[in-house]
């Protein structure tokens, strides 16, 4: 199985970039987990698909790769387009505004 390397995204649940600016390798579990009988609980026999590396750049990750031999994916993330309207929320706090703001 090849080697993902990313970008994570930001959660729905968040409004900022946190997070976000590293770039991820993670390595896929290479067999299915086995199921305890008893129990019914999921386990792993292996701990490389446990690990998660981060890096600052994308050409680290991409050297770590190569220096231990996994074959690896990039996927390149999609940029968020920055939504500035004029006359937007901020614009209740600018100071050379026309009109008093009073409630």
């Amino acid at each position: 199985m090849l080697a993902r390397i990313y970008k994570p995204a930001r959660s729905a649940m968040q409004s900022g970039y946190a997070k976000t600016k590293d770039w991820v390798l993670e390595i896929p579990p290479q067999k299915d987990k086995p199921v305890d009988p008893l129990m019914g609980w999921i386990g792993a026999t292996e701990t490389m698909s446990q690990v998660r590396l981060t890096f600052d750049t994308k050409e680290e990750a991409i050297a770590y790769a190569e220096r231990r031999g996994l074959p690896y994916q990039v996927f390149e993330p999609k940029e968020r387009a920055h939504i500035i309207r004029p006359g937007g929320y901020g614009e209740n706090f600018a100071s050379g505004r026309r009109i008093s703001w009073t409630h």
